[in-house]
């Protein structure tokens, strides 16, 4: 039995902060209370003093693409648990998760059903390979992006469906890299996640405000769908598809979800996004919608910075999947840092990170050695989301209150999955039943490091964080030998 002694202990799930002791046996926590670790009340437990500390249920990321050790370490000492990949997905899904086990994970892990791979499948006869950077390659394939025709719809959800009863929390839909398809298609896709009682995630498709030719505006694609489905409907990184049009989306949202519909919605506190450089919305045609240019686009793995239009075309027909950093708003002007915070003030707004896996100059996107190996790259949100938000909207702001701050980072996000991934019930919040996945922050220093400059620099603040009642951290430093993730799965009634 592990005692974590004399912290200010935050539940979510009940709204509560009381300093107590905490008592975790194996995976789960057994008690809540003071006084726990007097003497003789728990005889050969080991304590650990945690006094001025807060203590929370660790971090649920909804929104990771980092399948790998060297990035699921970086989100470790950011205060994560779980990460899951709901708005891409991997296909097959039973490749993904059997990988990970293999391979071995320090965090929870959970992959939605690819809408993309699924019709990549379709369109193209590609074989899925449950692989991100196969992913990214197709992404900017016309043959991908088109509309499907009714035999090709019928047989990508059939696939998407099998995937659901393999286990895929829900499906994941990157209809911002196919804006022009039928929007009926997406309307079918949330049928089938409102017939499973699962849930959609989407990168949507362009806004109005950037495409008055777009078939539908992405964000009240979603709301149409929700409505007239009663799907659960997840809108992914809402600070980069509406940029400076954040609080006409927000409002809509809002509309939505006053009249009963099922709409969540997730930020990240970073200025700039990370993709693939063939995506269809950095065609050098498109670039003008955002107000961008070619040099708003760098390179992760080179750090070059594309000069022209010319070299931007070259690049994306001579390595479309290669990822890149997009930057959209000025982190410095006050009114782009206040769009930023308002995407994650706004009410029930999850905080998720949209991780990238790190790179480094010989291609290479994982390493078991701790510190990571020189020259490795990524978007500094991979590192720092959960410690920056922290940062900017508990301790310099006041925006949100320490519980608040584990609502929108652990209960919130937990409860998007819970109705169909039973292994999420119990986590997101903390008392007696609940997991023991825990982070212990220290209010006084917690704080992101990355840069856009130097993405690879772990947050600090962070001194313990336990996995399943493993420490994977423990006083700030990391233990290399954790790998307690276990997968988390659907289980369609």
């Amino acid at each position: 039995m592990l005692i974590l002694r004399g912290g200010r202990v935050i539940d979510p799930r009940s709204g509560t902060e009381q300093v107590a002791d905490v008592a975790v046996d194996g995976g789960s926590v057994v008690a809540v209370g003071p006084s726990l670790a007097a003497e003789g009340a728990s005889e050969g437990a080991a304590v650990v003093d945690v006094t001025g500390l807060v203590v929370g249920p660790g971090f649920v990321d909804l929104h990771s693409h980092v399948h790998s050790i060297a990035g699921q370490r970086l989100q470790a000492l950011d205060g994560v648990t779980t990460t899951l990949d709901l708005e891409a997905g991997l296909m097959p899904v039973e490749h993904a998760y059997a990988r990970a086990a293999a391979d071995g994970r320090v965090l929870h892990y959970g992959f939605s059903a690819s809408w993309g791979d699924a019709r990549a499948t379709v369109h193209l006869g590609a074989t899925p390979a449950a692989d991100l950077h196969a992913s990214l390659q197709v992404l900017g394939d016309p043959a991908w992006q088109r509309s499907s025709s009714p035999s090709e719809r019928a047989a990508w959800l059939r696939l998407l469906e099998s995937e659901l009863d393999a286990g895929a929390l829900g499906i994941g839909v990157l209809m911002g890299y196919a804006p022009r398809t039928d929007p009926d298609e997406f309307l079918d896709v949330a049928r089938l996640a409102a017939r499973t009682g699962t849930a959609t995630f989407t990168h949507v498709r362009e806004i109005i405000e950037a495409d008055p030719t777009t078939p539908i505006d992405g964000s009240l694609e979603i709301v149409r769908a929700a409505a007239e489905s009663g799907a659960a409907m997840h809108h992914c990184h809402v600070n980069s598809t509406s940029r400076r049009h954040v609080d006409r989306v927000l409002g809509l949202l809002d509309s939505a979800r006053a009249d009963g519909s099922r709409v969540t919605v997730e930020a990240y506190p970073y200025g700039a996004g990370s993709t693939a450089i063939g995506a269809y919305f950095l065609a050098p045609e498109r670039l003008g919608a955002w107000g961008l240019q070619p040099s708003s686009i760098r390179l992760v793995t080179t750090g070059e910075q594309v000069a022209s239009v010319a070299r931007l075309t070259e690049l994306r027909a001579t390595d479309p999947g290669a990822v890149c950093v997009v930057s959209f708003l000025d982190e410095e002007s006050p009114e782009d840092a206040a769009l930023l915070q308002r995407a994650l003030a706004f009410p029930d707004s999850i905080v998720a990170s949209d991780a990238m896996h790190v790179q480094w100059p010989d291609g290479s996107t994982d390493s078991r050695e701790w510190p990571l190996p020189d020259g490795g790259q990524t978007h500094p949100r991979t590192a720092g989301t959960f410690s920056r938000s922290l940062r900017r909207m508990v301790v310099e702001t006041g925006a949100w209150s320490w519980t608040e701050a584990f609502r929108r980072c652990s209960y919130l996000p937990a409860q998007v999955v819970a109705g169909f991934a039973p292994a999420a019930r119990t986590k997101g919040w903390l008392g007696v039943g609940a997991d023991a996945d825990l982070v212990v922050v220290d209010p006084a220093t917690v704080s992101d490091r990355a840069t856009y400059v130097d993405p690879t620099r772990p947050s600090v603040g962070v001194r313990h964080l336990l996995v399943d009642g493993t420490f994977v951290v423990r006083d700030g430093s990391l233990d290399v030998g954790a790998f307690p993730g276990r997968p988390i799965r659907a289980a369609l009634s």
